[in-house]
C-alpha cells in the first residue's frame, strides 16, 4: 500500500472524472494508494479539508496557513489554530514555513506565522509539515530555535543534501514529490539516494508538479505511484519494499492517522 502524504484534494482538477472527487480517489485506490493526507493552507480551507477527512475513512487532514497565504497584518491567531487542531481527524499542523522565492518582502510576517505554528506543535505534540523555498538558513534556524521533541517533515523537498542532512539531524523526515523525476533534478536525486530508509515519504502535492510521464498535466493522487516506482528504481530496491517503508514511515510520523484502519 502507498500513502500520498501530501495532497490538496479540495483543489484537484477533476475534469477527467466528471467533477467527482470520489472517482479520482477510486482511481488512486485502484493503483494501490490506500491513504491520503489532505493539507490545509489557510483559515478559509480548514473547514473544507476537515469535512473531506470526515467523509472518507482513508483521508486525514492537516490545518495551518501556508506562508504565501499569510495576509498582511493578519497572522492567524494561536487560539484559532489550537481549536482546529483539537479535531480528531486533524493529524498534523501546516503546511507552514517560509517562501522567499515569491514573497521575499514578507519575510518578517512569514517568520511570525511560522513561529506560531511551531508553538502550536509544541503545545499539541502534533507533527509539523514544513514548506521551505529560498529560505534555507531561516527555516533551519527557526526549527533549531523551536527544538520540538516530536518529528516533522520537510514536504516536497527541493533542496540539496546539506539541507536534507541538517533537517534529518533535527529529527525531520524528507518527503519527495514528482519533482525528483524531472530531467533537471539531479541534485535532488542525490538526496533521494541518500535519505535513510526510515525517514523517507512520498507525495504528489497534487494538483501541482505531476511526475514524468504526466509532467505538464494536472497532478492527481494516483500519480504517487509513479513517484514511488521512480524512487524504488533509483534506490535499487523493489517497489514493494519502498511502498512498505514509506507507508510505515507515514504511520510513525502521523500516529493519529487512520492508515489501514
Amino acid at each position: 500500500m502507498l500513502v500520498d502524504s501530501h495532497c490538496h484534494l479540495d483543489r484537484l482538477d477533476l475534469g477527467a472524472y466528471g467533477g467527482s472527487l470520489d472517482a479520482a480517489l477510486d482511481a488512486a485506490r485502484a493503483r494501490g494508494v490506500g491513504h491520503f493526507l489532505c493539507i490545509g493552507v489557510s483559515t478559509d480551507n480548514a473547514a473544507v479539508v476537515r469535512t473531506l477527512a470526515e467523509r472518507h475513512a482513508d483521508v486525514d487532514c492537516s490545518v495551518g496557513v501556508h506562508p504565501l497565504d499569510v495576509e498582511p497584518d493578519a497572522v492567524p491567531a494561536l487560539d484559532w489554530l489550537l481549536g482546529e487542531l483539537a479535531h480528531p481527524r486533524v493529524v498534523a499542523i501546516g503546511e507552514t514555513g517560509l517562501d522567499y522565492h515569491y514573497q521575499p518582502e514578507s519575510a518578517a510576517l512569514q517568520q511570525q506565522a511560522f513561529r506560531l505554528h511551531l508553538e502550536a506543535a509544541r503545545q499539541t505534540g502534533k507533527p509539523l509539515i514544513v514548506h521551505t523555498r529560498a529560505a534555507r538558513a531561516d527555516t533551519l534556524e527557526l526549527l533549531r530555535e523551536a527544538a520540538l521533541p516530536q518529528a516533522g517533515v520537510l514536504h516536497c523537498f527541493t533542496e540539496d543534501w546539506e539541507m536534507a542532512r541538517a533537517a534529518l539531524d533535527l529529527g525531520f523526515y524528507i518527503s519527495l514529490s514528482g519533482i525528483v523525476t524531472f530531467r533537471n533534478a539531479e541534485s535532488l536525486r542525490e538526496v533521494a539516494r541518500r535519505v535513510p530508509a526510515d525517514r523517507l515519504l512520498v507525495e504528489t502535492d497534487a494538483p501541482w508538479l505531476a511526475p514524468v510521464p504526466h509532467r505538464g498535466k494536472p497532478n492527481l493522487p494516483q500519480y504517487v505511484r509513479e513517484v514511488a516506482e521512480f524512487l524504488a528504481e533509483l534506490r535499487g530496491i523493489p517497489f514493494e519494499t519502498l511502498a512498505e517503508q514509506t507507508t510505515g514511515n507515514f504511520r510513525c510520523l502521523f500516529p493519529l492517522a487512520r492508515v489501514g484502519r
